[in-house]
């Protein structure tokens, strides 16, 4: 018969006390019980492990060794159950989190600066790149949740509304809208805008042309480079483009941003968190339990419409 773990923690907790009888009183089981799983652990040792007196009991040499082993084994047991239980309720494991450029700072940092604070136990891996591709991602079970501009698609599963943010314009210092206090979709007819490839850039695009119609005329010029990198290309004069507000908090030389805005102010874009329903990463939960008890009042519209 192979011995349990019960008879490793009962014997250390004897091994703790003068006596059996203490030891059962702490262990809340009968002294007889107690005494008859010691004796049954003997004999499967085939060594006496107590050395038992009217004045209670003492290991004996081979006691000492054992109750050291089992000692180690039981440490190793509760850490090892510990992780698993850990792990089963998200706090403890990897969760990858798929990303657009335009979400590098600002409301992404902040959630996961508060996501570490909580559940630092999980590891945090970000991927980025196009929205059709993280979605593949998504679907596959590549990534365990996409962050994205919030835009109509083809998602069946579910998605949480996030928060919005200004979409403001980069210029090149010395450019003619900077003399503007805020940048109208007008002023950009027939502008050289440049485009993310990676989302939210093709939205920023289906934006300006939807709100121009017939006046765009502007010649969109799409890239796949970090945002810090296209807004490199905005200061060295080859063009505009459009950012959220959070991505104006890194200063870059050679930038001015403008808001733009339309006839009822501000233009904003709301961001999504978008995941599988099926999927059964333990710590996905947490972190979509983070983002909607900080965006619950979010409205499940794009702000930009």
């Amino acid at each position: 018969m192979p011995i349990e773990l019960r008879d490793l923690r009962w014997a250390t907790v004897t091994a703790g006390h003068p006596s059996i009888r203490q030891a059962a009183e702490a262990l809340n089981v009968r002294e007889s019980t107690l005494s008859r799983r010691l004796r049954d652990l003997e004999n499967r040792l085939g060594a006496d492990l107590f050395e038992r007196t009217a004045n209670g009991t003492q290991l004996t040499a081979t006691g000492e060794e054992f109750i050291a082993l089992a000692q180690h084994i039981l440490a190793a047991t509760d850490a090892a159950f510990a992780r698993m239980k850990a792990r089963g309720q998200g706090e403890r494991g990897e969760l990858v989190v798929g990303i657009c450029s335009a979400l590098s700072v600002g409301n992404l940092s902040v959630i996961l600066a508060e996501h570490n604070r909580q559940h630092d136990g999980v590891e945090v891996r970000s991927v980025e790149g196009s929205r059709t591709a993280l979605l593949t991602e998504l679907a596959s079970g590549s990534i365990d949740v996409f962050l994205s501009a919030a835009s109509p698609s083809a998602w069946t599963d579910p998605s949480l509304p996030l928060w919005n943010e200004q979409i403001v314009v980069a210029l090149p210092v010395g450019h003619r809208l900077c003399s503007k206090a805020v940048v109208r979709g007008a002023d950009l007819a027939r502008s050289r805008i440049l485009v993310n490839r990676r989302d939210p850039g093709p939205d920023y695009e289906t934006l300006l042309r939807g709100r121009l119609g017939d006046r765009c005329r502007c010649a969109f010029v799409g890239h796949d480079v970090s945002l810090d990198r296209l807004l490199g290309l905005v200061a060295a004069g080859l063009g505009l483009t459009l950012v959220s507000e959070g991505a104006t908090t890194a200063i870059h030389s050679g930038i001015t941003y403008r808001e733009l805005h339309d006839d009822d102010g501000p233009v904003r874009i709301r961001f999504a968190a978008y995941w599988k329903e099926t999927n059964r990463n333990p710590a996905l939960r947490p972190f979509l339990d983070l983002l909607r008890e900080r965006y619950s009042d979010t409205a499940p519209s794009f702000s930009s419409e």
